[in-house]
């Protein structure tokens, strides 16, 4: 078996030499969850509470009061409600947000969680959505699904956060939107080519913030465990819970 010490496992579902019998685990460990937890809560609050727009008026010794909308008019959007998913919901829940999801399958209704199933309901969760977090794994199926023509669907000032992988977003339809005045921002941890060139347009747009893929980062010590524990179901003849699908790709 071959064991990921990340939660993505498309840098090696893309070797062609990966036997077709070896069994992949994906990361799952709890200090995965938690950074992807913070990260996540602090993009949405920098959002909502209008931070950026105050780190810029100090620049200028700006006094200007800025009323934010209340958490429960700023419905965050989740494309993607697997173990990061879930971790990041719990998280944003008890402080108000209404929550979005998005996946490929249907997922069993929850107090405070509205779900969104495959391609026929993308539009619908993105005009629902006034943030939307990338969290999906990478895979044909999820490449740039968030382009210059499916952000137009979300609500105008929307903003976006990607912290799952790079793929998911068409960088330059994003920057379009964001120019057009149609979204107000994005916070990006992860891009189709890392590092990002340094030349690029996005680490020189003020609505934009760029972080050198970082949300969530494994952890030693929990990873160490959950490597044990990995290796001792196996050993017993039980199956992982994080295994790899190779229809799926993740």
């Amino acid at each position: 078996a071959v064991i990921s010490m990340g939660a993505g496992v498309d840098h090696l579902t893309r070797d062609p030499s990966l036997p077709d019998d070896l069994t992949v685990v994906r990361m799952g460990d709890d200090g995965l969850k938690e950074g992807m937890r913070e990260y996540v809560l602090m993009a949405v609050l920098a959002y909502q509470r209008g931070l950026y727009q105050f780190i810029a008026d100090q620049s200028t010794a700006t006094w200007k009061r800025y009323f934010a909308p209340a958490a429960a008019e700023t419905p965050v959007g989740l494309m993607g409600y697997g173990a990061l998913g879930r971790a990041v919901a719990d998280a944003l829940k008890p402080m108000g947000y209404p929550i979005n999801t998005w996946s490929r399958t249907s997922k069993p209704a929850e107090d405070g969680v509205t779900h969104f199933t495959g391609t026929g309901d993308l539009a619908g969760f993105l005009a629902a959505s006034r943030v939307v977090v990338g969290l999906l794994p990478g895979t044909d199926a999820t490449r740039h699904l968030l382009n210059a023509e499916s952000l137009t669907h979300m609500p105008e000032g929307g903003y976006v956060v990607n912290a799952g992988r790079g793929g998911l977003v068409d960088l330059d339809g994003l920057l379009a939107c964001i120019d057009s005045g149609h979204l107000a921002g994005a916070m990006l941890d992860v891009f189709d080519t890392e590092p990002l060139a340094a030349d690029h347009p996005a680490w020189r747009n003020p609505k934009v913030l760029v972080t050198p893929h970082i949300a969530a980062i494994t952890r030693p010590l929990s990873a160490a465990n959950y490597v044990v524990e990995t290796i001792r179901l196996m050993e017993s003849g039980e199956k992982p819970p994080l295994v790899l699908d190779r229809n799926r790709g993740y």
